[in-house]
């Protein structure tokens, strides 16, 4: 190739990685605006807060310490990985004329698209933990994962580790991005109970229904979207006809899985409850995504269909289970994330054939245990020097209050405050807070 073609090639698939990186940052507003559809209107400014904080506090610290731990330039053992702390200079045309396995994209593209993917993991976390988990201590626990938990179990497939060398299969993170954000969620739901009200002294299971719905259902879209840039831009190439092909073959089961897994979602729902719970197929399309995202690029769409569609089932009867376990999970991110992530890493089976079911189950167990584990731990310690969760007085009144000092919906909540002033402490309380607030501000 000359110098030209290969310049060319390098900065098409640069500009394609950058594109993709930009996808998968957008999917940190479906996350948000989805986590915020789907809880009460009191705790919507927490989580609006909650999620564009985790993003900036997970993309510095990936950039000091994560990324170097989970790519370094030398590495300790296949367990445990090195750290330069340096993202280095990028490639020039030297570096990349010097012929098979030369760079053909910019380090610092890779860099900014690892990054969101860390986010993303991050953000997992956010929605399980709704409307109960303290603001910074959330934020803390954020730091540590994004530096150290996270990386080390990236490291080990992604980065030239023990999972890798045995050859698990994970083409963009059914288990190394969506199961470990799972496991993470579920031991910060275990360490942090469920929300007040949720279940019954008999084990019933109470409701407690989402402010915005359509709030949640455009989250669900945007998240969507945004899967073509986590699932396309991990093939990490599109300048060539196989490439090419690839990214192309990659979109369309993306969009396949995630169509049946929202079909079938639909069907379970109405067949389980007598209705078409539109919160079920919102996720229910979610998991088709997180299961398709171990191996978009072999399987026909006709198998992209078959792996969504068993996402879209699991995923209803996830969510059921876990509530009956009392589990409090607002968003579902567990069953989404967890269960469908499971399933996906197996799914890889049906169409890579350098998979194997012993090595997918060991990849899946350990990255499971070291993700649950750490998190478990680390909340442990946080929650034992500056606890967790708000009071129930706060709980009651609504996180937005507390931890931010405003509220989304100011005038719908004083309004409902006054209209049902008889109906609790907690609202009249709070409508004070309003009046008080204003006040201050000179409203």
């Amino acid at each position: 190739m000359t110098n030209a073609t290969l310049e060319l090639s390098y900065a098409l698939d640069t500009f394609y990685f950058l594109m993709c990186a930009a996808l998968v940052m957008f999917m940190g507003c479906g996350f948000a605006m989805l986590e915020s559809g789907l809880v009460r209107a009191r705790n919507t400014v927490e989580i609006l807060t909650k999620n564009a904080l985790l993003y900036a506090i997970a993309c510095l610290v990936y950039l000091v310490v994560g990324y170097n731990v989970m790519y370094p330039s030398e590495a300790v053992s296949s367990v445990i990985p090195g750290l330069q702390f340096m993202l280095g200079s990028d490639h020039t045309l030297a570096d990349i004329a010097t012929g098979e396995g030369a760079p053909y994209y910019s380090g610092m593209a890779d860099f900014i698209f690892q990054a969101v993917f860390a986010a993303a993991t991050m953000s997992i976390v956010s929605g399980a933990i709704a409307e109960r988990m303290k603001l910074w201590p959330f934020l803390i626990f954020a730091v540590v994962m994004v530096a150290v938990i996270y990386p080390v179990e990236g490291y080990w497939k992604w980065g030239g580790g023990f999972l890798d060398a045995m050859g698990f299969q994970d083409f963009a993170g059914s288990v190394v991005v969506h199961m470990a954000g799972a496991a993470a969620a579920l031991a910060a739901v275990i360490l942090v109970g469920p929300r007040k009200g949720r279940y019954g002294a008999k084990g019933e299971v109470r409701a407690i229904p989402g402010a915005n719905l359509p709030i949640a259902m455009l989250g669900m879209f945007i998240l969507w979207m945004g899967w073509f840039g986590f699932n396309g831009g991990s093939m990490l190439k599109v300048a060539s006809l196989d490439a090419a092909n690839g990214v192309a073959r990659i979109f369309v089961n993306t969009n396949t899985a995630a169509a049946a897994g929202m079909v079938v979602a639909a069907l379970v729902s109405r067949a389980m409850f007598g209705k078409t719970d539109m919160t079920m197929i919102i996720n229910g399309a979610l998991a088709g995504l997180v299961a398709i995202t171990a191996e978009p690029l072999l399987p026909s769409a006709g198998l992209a269909v078959l792996i969504g569609a068993v996402g879209g089932a699991l995923v209803v009867l996830s969510v059921v289970t876990l509530d009956r376990l009392k589990l409090d999970d607002p968003v579902g991110a567990i069953s989404v994330h967890g269960t469908a992530g499971i399933w996906g890493i197996l799914a890889v089976l049906f169409s890579n054939p350098e998979a194997t079911l012993s090595v997918q189950l060991i990849g899946t167990v350990v990255v499971f245990a070291w993700m649950f584990a750490t998190s478990f731990a680390v909340l442990w310690l946080i929650r034992a020097v500056m606890g967790l969760r708000v009071s129930e007085q706060e709980e009651l009144e609504g996180m937005d209050l507390h931890e931010c000092g405003m509220l989304a919906y100011p005038e719908f909540i004083a309004a409902s405050a006054q209209e049902t002033g008889a109906s609790g402490p907690g609202r009249r309380s709070a409508s004070a807070r309003v009046g008080v607030m204003a006040e201050q501000k000179g409203a």
